[in-house]
């Protein structure tokens, strides 16, 4: 009862300085939506609130469209880049802790023209401020730059892992593909496609030792779940029609990439289910007040070689290094 009264107080103040940020026109969190665009491409970006079209909770990119596609890459009214959970392995007893990040205020900003970001103040139970900015770069590529700040422990279990998903809209083809291997030798592409909610969904990168520890809560979730795959490049695709999505990392370090064949729900017209593509970011041995922070890059590309698509990888990487050292 004390943690849900500590969450409604929390929101309570979050929603207090919203409406204070408003009066004030030097400090204007006043947007739900907005749509960045650049050339035949366009993100829809939005906070946590809901509309007469979209579901509370699924902040991120509301909408992912290209000039020659029929529809958003992501199921209507929810989203793709969701920050969802916030994890620290103890008991989760209801979904205002299961869904933090989805439950707390977030107030969206323009930072610029074409520069969106979401701000997350500390979260009721976790403590994590967050600030993510998205920004279009050139007609195929959605950027992402994501920082937190954790304000409060403790960790029992030495870790704290985000976690984000992408509910993609009715693919033929539900499954994640990403450069790994089997046995930890010999690097191949791999496929991943679980059976099964919550079943063997969750691939950790070759040298991820780290073993995230749950309390027995009974709760089953994709984060607890592992495939004996592992990844050894951070980036992983899927088909659309005549197109891949997928998202690149600017490292390994902290990445998971995670697999539902049905976490976006169902699909009528199609009679198929949405699968969702996620990834986690895993702290190890939280600091308070350090900030810790990665780069992705998601990209809509027509449908290319995987030499081609390599090559759209090495290049950021290349201007991501470079970037960063200056």
């Amino acid at each position: 009862m004390s943690n849900r009264r500590e969450f409604l107080a929390a929101t309570a103040l979050s929603a207090f300085a919203l409406r204070s940020a408003q009066a004030n026109p030097d400090t204007i969190y006043d947007l739900h939506q907005r749509t960045l665009e650049h050339g035949q491409l366009k993100a829809t970006i939005g906070d946590n609130t809901a509309t007469q079209e979209h579901r509370p909770g699924y902040n991120g990119v509301w909408s992912l469209t290209h000039g020659t596609l029929p529809r958003s890459i992501f199921v209507p009214g929810i989203a793709g880049l969701n920050l969802e959970h916030s994890i620290t392995g103890v008991a989760l007893s209801n979904d205002d802790q299961f869904f933090e990040p989805r439950r707390a205020a977030m107030q969206l900003k323009e930072l610029e023209p074409g520069r969106l970001e979401l701000y997350q103040p500390p979260t009721p139970y976790t403590h994590v401020e967050s600030w993510t900015i998205f920004q279009c770069s050139g007609e195929c590529y959605l950027d992402m730059s994501f920082r937190c700040r954790i304000h409060r422990g403790p960790f029992p279990y030495g870790y704290l892992s985000l976690f984000w998903a992408s509910y993609i809209n009715a693919p033929e083809d539900k499954s994640m593909y990403f450069l790994g291997t089997l046995d930890g030798k010999t690097e191949q592409w791999l496929q991943l496609c679980t059976q099964f909610h919550n079943d063997q969904s969750t691939v950790r990168h070759q040298d991820d030792t780290l073993e995230m520890k749950f309390a027995d809560d009974g709760r089953p979730a994709l984060f607890k779940s592992f495939s004996t795959m592992r990844y050894t490049k951070p980036m992983f695709y899927g088909n659309i029609g005549d197109w891949f999505w997928g998202i690149m990392f600017d490292g390994h370090s902290g990445i998971r990439f995670t697999h539902s064949p049905s976490g976006g729900g169902m699909n009528q017209q199609t009679q198929s289910s949405n699968p969702a593509w996620d990834f986690q970011y895993v702290i190890e041995n939280p600091q308070l007040q350090r900030e810790y922070s990665f780069r992705a890059r998601s990209f809509l590309i027509p449908r290319c070689s995987r030499a081609e698509l390599l090559s759209h990888f090495a290049k950021w990487q290349e201007t991501s290094t470079n970037n960063t050292s200056r």
